[in-house]
């Protein structure tokens, strides 16, 4: 871990802190709620033995990057111009891209806008879903789950900052790496985040100095930078309007956990399997469905993740 750099880098107005190693073909980690460039330290280390550089940068809002104050500033072209910036400052002119969660959102987005940075995707967790014109995502959770559901939950300003700070953040971020339940995680306000139950032992794969250093990071940033991106969602629909029925023309490879809550969103096993997601990403060439994973399969199965990531790069 000594062996990785961490340098700051100026991008689209802001600040980010970058972890990198290796040399060679590019490869950028993109991370996602509620993490930081440490969800690939694993990767980044194999990747760098295995002839690449390896990139995983703090989004912003998240670690040592800068966290504009307004959810506004939090819009996927927002992030995707952060990156572009990241690429053009390191002097990478196109690179392999791994997304997960958010940041497979955002990866999405970034081969919409400007394929001809990215050499070819595998992204992990959420799937590419087609911007709807006629329902706002916000709205579209809401009439699904109803108001508890936790995307819903997380637009209110201050609310859920408030709530999370009645927690210890170790615990916190326990709860959220280790939870292993499919199903749609619906949090009444009346219960609040504080009276979830204690998280299980760790898993083999989380250690005490793992949930120690988010910890530290998130005590120090808090937790809105984050938030902001479930805040700009429905900006974000607004503003991706003129890409809207464009499909995603970059090599792609997807993989999910059986156990991820994204994976268990009713249609979404349909959608993958039957044809939809092929529809809208045409060069999609392979889709695995990990058993017994959840959702941070990228430190739960780290060499196999590592193993299907560098089995579809090495085609390129």
């Amino acid at each position: 871990m000594e062996k990785i750099e961490h340098t700051t880098i100026s991008t689209n107005g802001i600040n980010l802190h970058v972890a990198s190693i290796g040399s060679g073909p590019a490869i950028l980690f993109l991370h996602g709620f509620p993490d930081l460039w440490y969800s690939w330290r694993r990767q980044l280390l194999s990747f760098a033995g295995l002839g690449y550089r390896a990139i995983a940068p703090d989004l912003r809002g998240y670690g040592d990057s800068d966290s504009p104050p307004s959810h506004e500033s939090y819009t996927v072209l927002h992030v995707v111009g952060d990156l572009v910036g990241l690429l053009d400052s390191l002097g990478v002119d196109r690179v392999f891209l791994v997304g997960h969660d958010w940041g497979a959102i955002v990866a999405w987005w970034m081969c919409m806008i400007r394929p001809d940075r990215v050499k070819a995707l595998v992204n992990t967790s959420v799937v590419f879903n087609p911007r709807n014109p006629s329902v706002k995502p916000v709205d579209a959770f809401k009439a699904l789950f109803g108001e508890d559901y936790y995307i819903c939950r997380f637009q209110e300003p201050g609310e859920i900052e408030e709530d999370f700070a009645q927690v210890d953040t170790k615990k916190l971020i326990n709860r959220f790496f280790t939870s292993r339940n499919p199903r749609p995680p619906c949090i009444p306000k009346s219960l609040g985040f504080r009276g979830l139950p204690d998280p299980p032992a760790l898993p083999a794969w989380l250690t005490e100095e793992d949930v120690s250093f988010y910890a530290e990071k998130f005590s120090q940033k808090g937790f809105t930078g984050g938030l902001n991106y479930y805040r700009a969602m429905n900006l974000s629909w607004e503003l991706t309007a003129p890409w809207a029925g464009l499909q995603i023309k970059v090599p792609v490879k997807f993989i999910v956990g059986d156990l991820d809550i994204t994976y268990n969103i009713p249609g979404t096993k349909e959608y993958i399997h039957e044809g939809g997601l092929k529809k809208h990403v045409p060069f999609l060439q392979e889709v695995v469905v990990m058993e017994g994973v959840g959702h941070f399969l990228q430190q739960e199965k780290p060499d196999e993740v590592t193993d299907h990531i560098y089995g579809f790069f090495s085609k390129f």
